[in-house]
């Protein structure tokens, strides 16, 4: 499908935030160009084939693992055995999602390639075998025998390391109650298996995490509200809506902007009840707008796409009921969110 001009320009300009010396700017084009998706693909390869600076080739491996298109694959092999440590363990990260894809064996092979070189960085080998030990501790015996007198104290240490347990049971324990210290494990065993684990499942880790969110300070607060929005996306990505109430109550309660997660997993399943939450999200977020951040802008933009897949998807007219609603509590903001709304009315 072809891009059009306006969507061909938004994405250049995302990828060229990459290469900011700002973390917030790049880290607001990962998760934009994230929920881009597969429109962004050809763009991040041709920055990886460029003469861009080792940290936008490094952030681009990172967009593309997160959107996990097969067509990534050829280059995240071949940064593997890029010189540069942090364009190197970028390239190991974004292979490791097609472990067990298609080409699963190529992948195999040029990781353990990476991790029997002694002459490469210690940083990217350990990175290497930890992605291996995603595979079965049969597959990867020989590899770790073979490791056991390298001259590499710290890849020793990391050969020795326990088994990481395996994502799915992460997922389940987490879900019967037992929510691991770190809230990073279970983000990462969702991101990995989410679309294996069960929908109701998935629902009670919603609900033990929204638990936990209120009796954390702040910052470990937001870290585990992240782990709940992949686990929306999660739920998302199989078309289930039995947690939207979650969604819809978070948008319209959040004082500041949310992770990118919710937004994603509300724009894949929301309905017309989410659009008074999203026009409320937005209407308080226009109140700070002179002295915006560009985090702030980033948020309404998203409240915006969120808003206009909605109302494009359910066909909605601004004769409906709801939207009607929204017209009477927040005119003003109705007008941002509804202007030039595909296939609108």
């Amino acid at each position: 499908m072809p891009i059009k001009a306006s969507s061909a320009r938004q994405i250049e300009a995302l990828v060229a935030d990459l290469g900011s010396d700002l973390a917030a700017t790049r880290e607001i084009a990962v998760a934009r160009l994230t929920l881009v998706g597969a429109r962004a693909v050809d763009r991040l390869l041709l920055l990886l084939e460029s003469g861009a600076s080792s940290a936008a080739r490094a952030t681009a491996l990172r967009t593309l693992e997160a959107i996990a298109d097969p067509r990534a694959l050829d280059r995240a092999l071949e940064a593997i055995d890029e010189r540069d440590r942090t364009v190197a363990t970028a390239g190991v990260s974004a292979a490791r999602v097609f472990l067990r894809g298609p080409r699963g064996a190529a992948v195999v092979d040029r990781l353990t390639a990476a991790v029997l070189d002694r002459a490469r960085d210690e940083a990217v080998r350990i990175a290497a075998l930890r992605a291996l030990r995603e595979l079965e501790p049969s597959t990867i015996a020989p590899l770790l025998k073979a490791l056991e007198r390298d001259p590499s104290a710290a890849v020793q240490a990391a050969t020795n390391e326990t088994t990481a347990m395996d994502p799915a049971e992460v997922a389940t324990r987490a879900a019967d109650g037992g929510l691991p210290e770190d809230p990073e494990e279970l983000g990462d065993a969702l991101a990995r298996a989410g679309s294996t684990i069960p929908v109701p499942a998935l629902l009670q880790i919603i609900e033990r995490v929204r638990v936990r969110e209120a009796s954390e300070a702040a910052a470990q607060r937001a870290e585990w509200m992240r782990v709940r929005g992949r686990a929306h996306v999660a739920l998302a990505g199989r078309g289930s809506r039995v947690a939207l109430y979650d969604l819809r109550e978070s948008i319209e309660a959040a004082s500041s902007p949310l992770s990118v997660e919710f937004l994603a997993a509300l724009s894949k399943v929301g309905d017309a009840s989410c659009l008074d939450a999203l026009a409320a999200a937005y209407a308080r977020s226009a109140v700070s707008a002179p002295g915006a951040t560009r985090q702030d802008d980033w948020w309404r933009q998203h409240l915006i796409d969120a808003f206009r897949t909605i109302v494009t998807r359910e066909q909605l007219t601004r004769r409906h009921a709801v939207v009607k609603k929204v017209e009477k509590r927040w005119k003003s903001a109705l007008e941002d969110l509804w202007a030039r709304k595909a296939g609108g009315a």
